[in-house]
């Protein structure tokens, strides 16, 4: 696979999500407070801070989604992978999300999501209705040496929110290495909004 610089990740993924169309489940749209509307049209700025006191956000409190499409170079794909509060109370985010492909038998298909390094590491804080994102890439497989990657069709993506033991998962198909080795995933830090242009909390 070819590599690129820092810079042209970021500008790959400003890409990917100027034209990120929205997957966002219905239940996060109905967790906007009071007003009846969604919680895009009640824009709130998210609170960043190295520490605070607020609760971690739980499975629990949570829902999970992608922004699509999303934009391909050098070999991968970029998406905005979403991180939503349902709940009716204020957490906070600090960290990477866990990430790995299920197969149709729901196995994990290969090894878990590698870590996209150059987003400064904040924590996020999310009251109700409040999306943070992160960025996520998948590899072209059919970069990989056949034997190595035994390609397979992944139909979920599994996500644990930062620190969190209890996963979501979100329909949606792939292709995939079966075998562990070859790392197709890669995920960023959690960074506030939710890093689609003109989509507001």
């Amino acid at each position: 696979m070819k590599l690129i610089t820092r810079a042209s990740r970021r500008m790959i993924t400003a890409a990917a999500f100027a034209s990120a169309a929205v997957l966002l489940p219905a239940v996060a749209l109905a967790s906007s407070a009071g007003s009846g509307q969604a919680a895009a049209a009640k824009p709130h700025s998210v609170t960043l801070a190295r520490a605070n006191a607020r609760p971690h956000c739980a499975q629990r409190r949570l829902t999970a989604w992608i922004g699509i499409p999303g934009s391909g170079a050098a070999g991968s794909i970029y998406y905005p992978l979403e991180i939503s509060n349902i709940s009716h109370r204020t957490c906070t985010l600090y960290g990477f999300p866990g990430v790995s492909a299920l197969g149709a038998n729901g196995r994990q298909l290969g090894s878990a999501a590698g870590r996209i390094r150059g987003y400064p590491e904040l924590t996020v804080t999310l009251r109700p209705g409040q999306t943070a994102h992160a960025v996520l890439q998948i590899a072209e497989v059919g970069n990989f040496p056949r034997a190595a990657c035994r390609p397979a069709t992944a139909y979920t993506l599994r996500v644990y929110a930062p620190g969190d033991l209890a996963s979501m998962r979100i329909p949606f198909s792939f292709r995939a290495c079966r075998r562990s080795g070859p790392v197709y995933l890669h995920v960023s830090t959690t960074i506030s909004g939710t890093g689609i242009p003109g989509y507001g909390n």
